[in-house]
């Protein structure tokens, strides 16, 4: 095997195209239970900050364990995400435990979002729940098998 042309340690940041900021922001904010970390969505009706990378194209993000989701307003109104396509097939985000999917659940529930079962993936080592975004973007959280 030769040397590697860069070495990883890890997904700096995944940012996601979304239809509707207000809608997205809100949905991942209740999801993740904080605010954005760096947010220009309420500059979205000025037309110059879909050109301006340093405020985002109007969209926000979020960190949490030194990796961040950023939301990036651009996509028509009518768009949906499809997973067959080229591209993003979803996004996984780690968690603790089997228990912290389980108290996901009761929480999606008690917020009224549609989601997954708890699925036991033993050749990948995981468990995992499902949920969809606003977008219909596949978002999964994983724990390592008790």
């Amino acid at each position: 095997m030769s040397e590697p042309i860069v070495t990883p340690l890890g997904f700096a940041h995944v940012r996601l195209t979304v239809t509707d900021i207000h809608r997205s922001r809100a949905f991942y904010e209740q999801l993740f239970g904080m605010p954005p970390g760096s947010d220009f969505s309420d500059q979205i009706d000025d037309p110059t900050i879909h050109d301006d990378p340093w405020r985002t194209y109007g969209g926000c993000s979020f960190t949490f364990g030194g990796q961040t989701l950023g939301l990036r307003p651009v996509a028509p109104a009518e768009d949906r995400f499809d997973p067959d396509r080229v591209g993003l097939d979803h996004v996984s985000f780690r968690v603790g435990s089997v228990d912290d999917l389980h108290a996901a659940v009761e929480r999606l529930d008690a917020a009224g979002i549609e989601h997954g079962d708890v699925t036991d993936l033993p050749p990948f080592g995981l468990v995992i729940l499902s949920v969809q975004d606003p977008d219909d973007v596949n978002l999964e959280f994983a724990a390592p098998r008790p």
